[in-house]
């Protein structure tokens, strides 16, 4: 077993292997950009490492300077996480060479499935129902023409080196073609370094059904049930459930069944997931692997009571599988709910800024996973996700009245947030009663506006808002390898002293 890993990561993802390699007694290293000094995953792991500017492109994105820092730090082992380099076969590839183990799949697996295109030809060539579209990466801009008149409008781009929404369009109409590509490959390029895009057909209101899949060092492969990711926004996941009300025993087994294929003949190894388009008339198709930890996981994890971080991190250390297929099974239901930092008024452009005041959900079957503190910062140049709030209860019902308790008893003060928004979402007629496909947003909130605050809120505001007059006294940190310093919430209230005269 490991006995020191670095998290190549921030925020919530980050705090999350940090607490499971407590669990396991394994020593962590957090690198962190100068914009997340003060950032919590800095606080809670044992080490820390500035590795750049806020710029991802210049820290998180930084292999060759994570690589270097895992030597200096002495970690065998690295997570990635979600995002950045979690797919990025190259950084494999890297840690294989300078004998670090990458928590995630091999390099050669990951190039594979980590590349949306190459993975649609394998999937194809072994019987796996794929959505029509290219089957190549265009040179040319009159390729893409080419190709999506043979695929019919409307038609999907998608990043070729990742997934999250990231440099994906819908598009309409030819004219708006180029434009949509354009800004397609610009996203793709920031947040995964790599600019390709390919060209699928836009399969109208389907549900986006996903299977959790585990794949050890010696060839055994399970699946964990699916997930039902069909809420979202501007292609992003913002609400998922397992397990999913559009799938009877028979489907599950089969889809289940299909996804451990695609693991197998891709010759995969540690977790992944396996998404598909679920239609209207119960057809799927195979959609892409993402070879990584979602973001939505825990809510496997408390259907399922297997912790899939943990599993990572043993089928990277060379560990076979404890479980069989048939020994896995599911218990209740589980949703999850995505708190961005965004303002739902304003277009849900993102929100940065100061975190004056958190109040966390609490009670039975509440999770809360969680990046942000009172007195925290949110910067400008990463994806939004603060948090991830998750509820498990016997059933469906159940679960949904949970979530909307537990998104009441929520307050984020200081800047802009989704939770009013997703306590609306889960309260919906159609969402309670199971309908739901990825264009449930668009029918059933269009130009949301939301409610008043009320006077409980403004009344948090005028507290929080009064603490954040106090100055705040904080030493500053070298650039090099900083010891775990731990974080008093008496800072976050500025100057103070306990009696006499100051």
């Amino acid at each position: 077993m490991f006995k020191k890993i670095l998290i190549a990561n921030r925020g919530e993802i980050a705090v999350r292997v940090i607490k499971a390699c407590q669990e396991m007694d394994i020593s962590t290293v957090a690198v962190y950009s100068e914009a997340d000094r003060k950032s919590l995953h800095v606080q809670l792991a044992d080490e820390a490492f500035c590795i750049g500017p806020p710029p991802a492109v210049e820290s998180y994105l930084h292999m060759e300077r994570i690589i270097q820092t895992a030597h200096q730090a002495g970690a065998e082992a690295i997570h990635p996480g979600y995002g950045f380099l979690a797919e990025n076969a190259e950084f494999a590839r890297l840690c294989e060479k300078e004998n670090i183990v990458f928590i995630g799949p091999n390099s050669k697996a990951l190039r594979l499935v980590g590349d949306k295109v190459r993975s649609r030809q394998t999937m194809e060539k072994a019987g796996v129902p794929i959505i029509p579209g290219m089957k190549a990466i265009p040179k040319e801009f009159s390729e893409f023409e080419s190709e999506a008149r043979k695929i019919g409008y409307p038609v999907m781009i998608k990043a070729s080196a990742g997934g999250g929404g990231k440099g994906m369009r819908i598009v309409h109409s030819p004219k708006d073609l180029k434009y949509a590509l354009e800004a397609g490959m610009r996203e793709a390029k920031s947040a995964f370094g790599d600019e390709s895009v390919y060209l699928e057909k836009y399969i109208e209101e389907p549900r986006h059904v996903e299977f959790q899949i585990l794949a050890d060092n010696h060839g055994q492969v399970v699946h964990l049930f699916e997930r039902e990711c069909s809420i979202q926004r501007r292609h992003q996941k913002i609400v998922e459930e397992t397990p999913s009300q559009a799938l009877n025993p028979e489907l599950r087994t089969l889809m289940g069944e299909t996804a451990k294929k695609v693991v197998q003949v891709s010759g995969y190894n540690n977790a992944g997931t396996v998404e598909f388009l679920l239609d209207k008339d119960k057809n799927f198709y195979f959609l892409e692997v993402n070879a990584r930890l979602q973001v939505e996981h825990p809510v496997t994890e408390l259907t399922t009571g297997v912790d899939l971080v943990r599993q990572q991190i043993l089928i990277a250390s060379g560990e076979k599988l404890p479980f069989q297929q048939e020994e896995l099974s599911q218990r209740g239901h589980s949703i999850e709910c995505r708190i961005y930092a965004e303002d739902p008024l304003n277009n849900f452009l993102p929100s940065s800024g100061k975190v004056l005041f958190l109040k966390e959900p609490k009670g039975p079957g509440v999770r809360h996973d969680c990046g942000i503190y009172s007195g925290s910062n949110v910067p400008i140049y990463y994806d939004p996700i603060l948090a991830k709030l998750i509820v498990w209860a016997e059933d469906r019902t159940a679960a949904c009245q949970r979530m909307v308790n537990a998104l009441d008893d929520y307050v984020i003060l200081g800047i802009k947030t989704t939770i009013d928004f997703l306590k609306e979402v889960i309260a919906h007629p159609q969402f309670t009663a199971g309908k739901t496909t990825t264009s449930f947003i668009e029918k059933n909130f269009p130009g949301w506006q939301g409610r008043t605050k009320t006077e409980e809120s403004l009344r948090l505001a005028l507290i929080a808002s009064a603490f954040d007059n106090f100055s705040q006294a904080y030493s500053s940190v070298n650039k090099g390898a900083v010891r775990k310093e731990v974080y008093s919430p008496w800072q976050a209230l500025g100057n103070w002293r306990i009696g006499g005269k100051r």
